[in-house]
């Protein structure tokens, strides 16, 4: 004898699979957004520098300053003050155009929790191709937005993974006093 659902009872019947999922199943995924300079608010600028108000996911701004030929990258309405407005990595650098907004649904609605923006190392030596990169992991909270992990995207073949994985675990409960930890193999500079 065979079991059919009558098609009238299928929406019950879905919702009964989706809450049969196991509850401390934490949902993670990855959304993209473009940074584009010319598209921003400059909030100030001098022969220095400059710092910008940029859109980020879903609305929530972004902070982004360059200044010493460094860039800095802070999220949220506290952005100027959080710490990650004053953390960036100590080459020369630019920021590529993406940022990797970490979002999870565990409390509820899709929201970021985390970033992973991609920066790209002045090479003294091939100036062109830029060939140092580092995956930035920074931290989005009320408790406080701070860089939490740095991944050598050129000494990692799974370097967006390893990225990934800092943000999902480490994010919760990072202690922003602390440096960002490396992950991963890192041959980008001497630390």
């Amino acid at each position: 004898m065979t079991f059919t659902t009558p098609p009238a009872l299928l929406p019950l019947a879905f919702a009964f699979a989706v809450l049969a999922a196991p509850a401390g199943a934490a949902q993670y995924d990855s959304a993209y957004t473009e940074l584009d300079l010319d598209q921003c608010t400059v909030l100030d600028a001098d022969d220095f520098g400059a710092q910008y108000a940029c859109p980020g996911y879903k609305g929530i701004p972004m902070f982004v300053a360059e200044g010493d030929l460094r860039f800095m990258v802070s999220y949220g309405f506290g952005a100027p003050e959080a710490k990650a407005a004053s953390q960036t990595l100590p080459p020369f650098n630019t920021l590529a155009p993406t940022i990797e907004w970490r979002v999870s649904n565990v409390t509820g609605g899709w929201k970021p929790f985390a970033t992973i923006v991609r920066y790209l190392l002045d090479d003294d030596e091939n100036e062109a191709q830029k060939k140092r990169q580092v995956l930035v992991v920074t931290r989005i909270s009320e408790e406080g937005t701070c860089q939490i992990a740095w991944v050598d995207a050129k000494a990692n073949a799974d370097a967006n993974e390893l990225a990934r994985k800092a943000a999902d675990d480490k994010a919760g409960d990072f202690d922003c006093d602390k440096d960002p930890e490396i992950v991963g193999k890192f041959e980008a500079w001497k630390r």
